[in-house]
């Protein structure tokens, strides 16, 4: 969709007459049903006369074509301005504009972001470059008039109040490769970008070129095919085995069928390969010529996958393939042929951080033809987390979708040791299993320890012999913000004092990406940093949030003690529901390790309890 289309000369002269905000209120009203938001009439204001004065400048021919605020197909990501038309040897070009107002930027150690004043303080946010580039790499993967070649596509960033410094930071050497693929100009490279326009788009005739860009259907290209491919064919982390196999070809099966809505939710433990099917299904759909997204609600697993999967490869294009499940709310029904969702049970309502929506279950399955959800009912650990089974058929039935359900029993994980996982379950209470007994100790190492000063010694020890290890605690500690001086894991929260122990959360600076750094094994991650995630050997650290009682027999969780603010929200006065929680998430976290997990618990009961099932098993 594009909120205005024209020739050149049609845009210089709206601009000339100062008509620009009423021709996009009006675009606003007609094509996306709302009024222009008010914090935007700045920015269109002086950012479109800026760039209208280089377009002057640049001597282009009147019918180059114009788009302002194009809305990329399957997203509801907006390219500022593109300008259409034909090269010096007659090539059909358009260029990409990012427009920025910024006035000044900082570095950081983070992949392609930087930190500038967004909303009137400092934020992180991705480079212009970097945003210009990924726009330009989504049309090139999914527009086929663009990924044959017949239209070239090129992109910018233009910061028309920023003075560029000597040492200037938007231009680091770790923004070179997205600096290089989408140049950045600013305030004083009025002439550079007129003529970096005038040689992409100068010969003009470009509404033709409009057409291409706004009516080409959306569908994968064979580069993004055969690159998504290289990276699943031969790995074999992705391989799939028994269970999985079995679950991959029913959920393929029913996405195969475009004339029915499906919805498919396939039912799995830690450790059943969910993330195995998942990313082999994407691969497959795409190889099929299927519009296909995979979508994780939570961040960290996704950023980590993504890098994961792109240690070879552009992460630009991956990350268009791999998206959070709060951008679909106003993406048009039925727009994705599939949308594959891993860790579904953090999918989240109304009043979520950052989510404009009501359901993301509904967003999803509404937008599009087959949604498959990846989900484990017992890893539901806040109360605005509503990806349960119940919930997901629920919403199916209003859209008078199919459902079909699917159950991984197989366990890949913890060293195989099925056993292990259920009697996890058995001894939080989560469910009743067979395994209360134990299980064969020789497939996965458990350990108690009575000082967290050891665990944190055996995880050292782990990881310097080679292993991928990392010590996670639960929310029963304040995680001190980064204006308070706790940018970087400076603040060592994690206190116990009668042993002598103090650690501090994963770092803010690294952000979802946590479990990649080197010195990770030096902080503690949280469940929102290691959920979905795998390590060869976990030591967690089990707060004062979880306690036990021998007359009752049972456990429970004080509101003061659980740190975590969203976590607890409306709680109070529903102890049991919150306790449920806090056992979900410390199941989950005693459920990351592959070879081995190492414990230490803060409730002298707890412990013993644990101990006790622990001896008495074989």
């Amino acid at each position: 969709m594009i909120l205005y289309q024209g020739l050149v000369s049609e845009f210089t002269e709206i601009i000339e007459n100062n008509q620009i905000i009423p021709t996009l209120e009006k675009e606003f009203k007609n094509k996306l049903g709302r009024k222009l938001p008010p914090n935007e009439f700045s920015a269109y204001t002086n950012s479109l006369s800026f760039i209208e004065r280089i377009i002057r400048k640049s001597k282009v021919e009147s019918n180059c074509g114009v788009l302002i605020e194009y809305i990329i197909p399957s997203t509801s990501n907006r390219i500022d301005f593109i300008i259409t038309g034909l090269n010096q040897n007659k090539a059909e070009n358009f260029i990409i504009i990012e427009l920025k107002q910024w006035q000044q930027a900082e570095a950081t150690e983070l992949e392609s972001l930087v930190t500038t004043m967004l909303g009137g303080k400092f934020k992180d946010t991705v480079h212009p470059s970097y945003q210009a580039s990924s726009y330009k790499q989504f049309l090139n993967d999914f527009n086929p008039h663009i990924s044959d070649g017949s239209v070239i596509a090129n992109a910018c960033a233009y910061l028309h109040n920023y003075r560029r410094s000597e040492y200037e930071p938007l231009l680091e050497p770790q923004y070179s490769h997205v600096v290089k693929d989408a140049p950045l100009f600013f305030q004083g490279d009025t002439d550079k970008l007129a003529d970096y326009i005038n040689g992409k788009v100068g010969l003009g005739n470009g509404a033709a070129i409009i057409d291409k860009i706004e009516h080409g259907p959306t569908k994968p290209s064979k580069k993004l095919i055969s690159h998504v491919s290289k990276i699943i064919k031969g790995n074999k982390e992705f391989i799939l085995l028994d269970d999985q196999k079995v679950a991959y070809e029913k959920a393929l099966y029913f996405a195969r069928k475009p004339e029915d809505k499906s919805v498919i939710i396939i039912k799995g433990g830690p450790g059943t390969g969910k993330s195995v099917i998942a990313v082999n299904l994407l691969a497959q759909l795409l190889k099929d010529q299927r519009n296909a997204i995979f979508v994780a609600p939570n961040a960290s697993f996704r950023e980590v996958l993504v890098k994961k999967l792109a240690q070879e490869h552009s992460l630009i294009r991956l990350k268009n393939l791999f998206k959070g499940s709060s951008g679909f709310v106003e993406i048009e029904p039925n727009t994705f042929d599939a949308l594959i969702v891993d860790e579904a049970h953090r999918l989240k309502q109304k009043g979520a951080f950052m989510y404009h929506g009501d359901n993301q279950i509904e967003d999803i399955v509404r937008k599009s033809k087959t949604s498959v959800f990846f989900i484990d009912d017992d890893q539901i650990i806040r109360p605005d987390d509503v990806g349960s089974v119940s919930e997901i058929k629920k919403i199916a039935e209003l859209y008078d979708a199919k459902v079909e359900e699917i159950e991984l029993t197989a366990q890949f994980r913890c060293s195989g040791a099925e056993g292990y996982i259920n009697w996890i379950n058995d001894v939080l209470h989560i469910k009743e299993t067979a395994n209360f007994n134990g299980w064969d100790k020789s497939t996965f190492d458990f350990k108690i320890f009575d000082d967290p000063n050891e665990l944190r010694q055996a995880i050292l020890e782990k990881h310097n012999q080679g292993n991928y290890s990392r010590i996670l605690a639960g929310y029963a500690w304040k995680w001190s913000l980064a204006n308070e001086g706790n940018g970087n894991a400076e603040i060592e929260d994690i206190e116990i004092p009668e042993f002598d122990f103090k650690m501090p959360w994963n770092s803010r600076k690294v952000g979802s990406t946590w479990a990649l750094d080197t010195d990770g094994i030096h902080q503690a991650g949280c469940i929102h940093t290691s959920q979905g995630l795998e390590f060869d050997y976990v030591g967690v650290i089990v707060g004062k949030d979880l306690t036990f009682s021998f007359d009752t027999y049972s456990y429970s969780t004080s509101v003061i003690e659980y740190k975590d603010v969203a976590g607890k929200k409306g709680l109070k006065d529903r102890p049991d529901e919150l306790n449920k929680y806090v056992r979900n998430i410390y199941k989950t976290l005693m459920t990351r390790g592959i070879k081995g997990c190492y414990v230490y618990f803060m409730d002298v009961n707890v412990k013993n309890h644990f101990k006790n099932r622990l001896q008495n098993s074989h």
